[in-house]
């Protein structure tokens, strides 16, 4: 066989493997959610914000790991592969449907297995019983991820788990989100009273401030911090970015979970530039550099919204 051939065969490979293109009504949802919260349109054929970038993985990177480590029974066992027993937070109970009575004493947390911000907490006796299974319910009842195009929470197995309550009091821990770009953690996301008056900033490893100054002092450097970029660096292995979850409970770092579309790609950063930050380190963490199967396939596709320029995926 003959160069010309072989580059043939390669590329029916290719289109062989790639994702199916998305459909009118997905693009729609995009942008209509998309130019809602940015009041813009979002660069999809040649991305180059961090959010622009979100929205690309959606829509074209399909990667079959991606809802196994999405799913927080599964990622667990995951992170307890890698990284040992001490850095997970037990799983009490699990399965579709919340028993009548609570079976554990408070404090302790209900959740979904297969979505995001699907939460109750119970910080003595069993709470409103009944609105949190009612609630439990709805969870279980609804496919999650469609508005938003989210495709990987529809591979995972709708479910509902209960952990103990890690915190001091009623309080909430702090959450530190730890974006991992080709394997090495460049910033963490410190996420603060998520219950109330939810609200985040973004730091580098030696603890600087990227985010805008905002009424909030920064908080302290977490004492595991070093601990968890270790964690996370390993965690991220494989991939061109991957977002690690974690809390620290007296000093200690606890694995939360793994997220492939941190908010979505809808939440704004301020200040501006740090989505143009983000998103040059996850395009050099991976080559955007479009093959020619792939330029024909979505070319067509995007025609008039960025004539001439190409989309990539990932398999």
């Amino acid at each position: 066989m003959n160069a010309y051939g072989a580059a043939l065969d390669a590329d029916r490979v290719a289109v062989a493997a790639a994702p199916p293109a998305p459909s009118l009504a997905a693009l729609a949802r995009v942008f209509l959610t998309f130019g809602w919260r940015h009041h813009r349109v979002p660069r999809i054929a040649d991305p180059v914000r961090f959010t622009d970038l979100v929205q690309w993985r959606k829509l074209f990177d399909h990667d079959p790991r991606q809802p196994h480590l999405a799913d927080k029974i599964a990622a667990k066992e995951h992170a307890r592969r890698l990284l040992g027993d001490e850095w997970i937070t037990p799983t009490l109970w699990h399965g579709e449907r919340l028993p009548d009575t609570p079976q554990w004493t408070g404090p302790f947390v209900v959740k979904s297995r297969h979505g995001c911000n699907q939460t109750r907490f119970v910080r003595s006796g069993g709470g409103d019983w009944n609105e949190i299974r009612r609630a439990a319910a709805r969870w279980m009842s609804k496919r999650y991820g469609y508005w938003l195009d989210e495709w990987l929470y529809r591979e995972i197995p709708r479910g509902i788990l209960v952990e103990p309550f890690i915190g001091h009091g009623d309080t909430l821990p702090v959450d530190y989100k730890l974006y991992v770009f080709g394997g090495r953690v460049t910033h963490i996301q410190v996420h603060l009273d998520r219950e109330h008056d939810h609200r985040w900033m973004l730091f580098t490893p030696d603890w600087r401030r990227r985010s805008a100054a905002s009424v909030d002092i920064d908080p302290p450097r977490p004492r595991s911090l070093d601990a968890m970029i270790a964690a996370a660096e390993t965690l991220g292995q494989g991939f061109d970015f991957v977002r690690t979850d974690f809390y620290e409970d007296a000093g200690r770092p606890l694995f939360g979970e793994m997220t492939f579309y941190p908010g979505s790609g809808l939440d704004p950063f301020e200040p501006d530039d740090l989505d143009l930050e983000l998103g040059a380190l996850w395009r050099a963490a991976r080559d955007f550099a479009p093959s020619p199967v792939e330029a024909s396939i979505w070319d067509g596709l995007f025609e008039g919204l960025a004539p001439g320029a190409a989309l990539t995926r990932s398999v």
